[in-house]
């Protein structure tokens, strides 16, 4: 299974298990919050904020405009540090893994 096939089903997964730990949002934050250029958005978005409004987002648009996939980047390291004690989160920390993983 190649990236391009993986990817989408690791995004899926991902929202899941964000709904399942009640970290999926209906409303999204501020323009002004979603126009950050800190890594994930530190200075003004949750992390989970970072991953539904901006990561996923902007994965799925690539996916759909048919553009070549980012490669070599990390997400898992920021999210294993902010979820680090919360044993309900490692699901989210799995996927995440696995998402850079296909990404390398």
């Amino acid at each position: 299974m190649t990236a391009a096939t993986k990817l989408p089903l690791l995004l899926q997964q991902l929202e899941q298990q964000m709904r399942q730990c009640s970290l999926w949002s209906t409303f999204p934050p501020s323009d002004e919050a979603l126009a950050s250029i800190e890594p994930f958005a530190v200075d003004s978005l949750q992390p989970e904020e970072w991953l539904q409004w901006i990561f996923i987002v902007k994965i799925n648009a690539m996916m759909d405009a048919q553009m070549s996939l980012p490669q070599g980047f990390a997400i898992h390291p920021y999210f294993g540090e902010v979820w680090k004690n919360e044993a309900d989160k490692d699901e989210l920390l799995v996927t995440s893994q696995s998402i850079d993983e296909v990404c390398a």
